[in-house]
């Protein structure tokens, strides 16, 4: 019984020192030995490795790209105007040992670093550019210069800065109301400006067609003068050609057409002596008697 129980405690003890041996390198990390809190070697490669039992650690550190926001704060632009910045960066850890020199065992420690280094850069950057760069099409060369200047600083605590990048850039409340408000003043001007332009094109239209429509007139006056004149003239004609054919019956007509006039309505009134000529064919006509006439 007791030699199992020794053969037991000799298996358990193996079994731990042989857990605290043996340890795993996944692709996704690299890990840093450390002895009594010394560093001691770096693995890269995935796999499984060794160490020394109770005596050695193992820190690993992420070897993909990480991400680290930084909050929103305010930047004065180089045409003196106020903008909120809000910003991401993207970094790799690639020199373990320095990092673990320089920040620690952790990725937290160097959040806070990259913070100051990200603000600082965006100042010297944006101090130098103006707002409307920044809505151009020079606002990716303005993040590469940001960039730049974060991984030269972020290089001493063994990591790469692969990306910055400006997510959103708002004035503050106070400057998007005026800018707001300047907007509005604007768009009145122009509202103005275009309703003005549009009354001056409506009363040139109005000129415009009222001139069109006095010529029309004119000319029609003038053509329907012209056609009642050649209409007169030719009456005239077609009369003096028939008083030419039948004289009498001509002067006959004639005083039937003066008859209808002056008696259609049945209550004109004529004063004349019984012989005048206006009566002639009253006094002429067969079967009357002197008396009648």
């Amino acid at each position: 019984m007791n030699k199992l129980a020794i053969l037991g405690g000799v298996v358990f003890v193996a079994l731990i020192t042989l857990a605290s041996t043996l340890f795993t390198v996944h692709q996704t990390q690299q890990v840093l030995i450390t002895q009594f809190g010394e560093p001691v070697r770096v693995i890269r490669e995935p796999g499984l490795n060794v160490k020394l039992p109770f005596v050695q650690n193992v820190i690993t550190f992420d070897r993909r790209l990480l991400d680290f926001e930084g909050g929103g704060e305010e930047v004065i632009l180089g045409d003196q105007r106020r903008v909120i910045v809000d910003s991401f960066t993207r970094y790799r850890i690639t020199d373990p040992l320095l990092f673990f020199q320089t920040v620690g065992a952790t990725e937290q420690g160097i959040r806070g670093r990259l913070n100051s280094i990200v603000s600082s850069s965006m100042r010297r950057v944006l101090g130098s550019e103006s707002l409307l760069s920044m809505l151009s099409a020079d606002r990716p060369r303005i993040m590469g210069a940001i960039r730049d200047q974060v991984n030269d600083e972020a290089s001493r605590f063994g990591i790469v800065v692969t990306d910055v990048r400006i997510r959103r850039a708002d004035l503050p409340e106070e400057n998007t109301q005026a800018i707001l408000a300047r907007m509005q003043s604007e768009r009145e001007r122009v509202a103005r400006e275009a309703r003005a332009e549009g009354a001056e094109q409506a009363q040139r239209i109005r000129a415009q067609a009222e001139r069109d429509r006095t010529v029309l007139l004119a000319e029609a006056e003038a053509n329907a003068a012209i056609l009642r004149g050649a209409g007169e003239q030719e009456a005239i004609g077609i009369f003096a050609e028939a008083f030419s054919r039948d004289p009498e019956f001509f002067q006959f007509w004639r005083t039937m057409q003066a008859y209808r006039t002056v008696f259609g309505e049945g209550e004109a009134r004529l004063v004349l002596t019984p012989d005048s000529d206006f009566f002639r064919f009253f006094r002429d006509m067969p079967g009357m008697t002197p008396v009648q006439r």
